[in-house]
């Protein structure tokens, strides 16, 4: 017999429902808020260190995205100014500092762009292992596989144990924080922090 009352099962049945369920959708939804509020914390830092005044030997930039992602530069970024009680409440408070652990121990490397008085700038962080070091520039690749060659900037400054050094001090195989500014495709080193 060909003709059959009942219609085949439908495969995908288990798959439409648990979305349907919500099981699923709030683990999405979850995971789409935290990173959107992750990605909305950053950009606050590091667009609030952007608005300052900054004259060209200036790191605060590169200072606030490097502690962002939980490297101690010893440095002083551009102060943010302070929440007022009316609109930080305490939950929130206690998420965003959840959000900025997470990011400083999970966060490999990013850009973004700020406008700041002197216009607008592009800053990447990256951290990872020194691949290659020359006189002109250093290259690192991240624990996903992201690699980057980096040029040293005319007022670069290297960090280790929050004391500025050399950039002699730079060598194959040690883990480090970079951030710096790219134009076009050429990334300048500002800030290297040595862990």
């Amino acid at each position: 017999m060909l003709h059959r009352d009942d219609p085949l099962p439908n495969p995908n049945k288990p798959l439409i429902e648990s979305v349907h369920a919500g099981s699923m959708l709030a683990g999405m939804t979850r995971t789409r808020i935290l990173l959107t509020v992750s990605s909305l914390g950053i950009a606050a830092v590091l667009g609030l260190a952007g608005c300052a005044a900054a004259p060209t030997g200036n790191v605060s930039d590169e200072v606030a995205a490097l502690q962002a992602i939980g490297f101690d530069t010893g440095l002083a970024a551009t102060p943010a100014p302070a929440p007022s009680a009316s609109t930080a409440a305490k939950g929130g408070k206690q998420h965003r500092a959840a959000v900025r652990k997470y990011l400083r121990r999970n966060t490999l490397h990013g850009e973004i762009t700020v406008q700041g008085k002197d216009g607008v700038r592009t800053i990447v962080v990256q951290r990872g292992t020194i691949t290659a070091v020359s006189a002109g520039g250093v290259s690192v690749r991240s624990t996903d596989g992201y690699a980057l060659t980096w040029t040293y900037g005319d007022k670069l400054r290297v960090v280790q144990n929050r004391r500025t050094i050399a950039t002699t001090a730079l060598k194959s195989g040690a883990e480090i924080g970079v951030a710096g500014t790219r134009v076009g495709s050429a990334t300048t080193a500002r800030l290297i922090v040595i862990k």
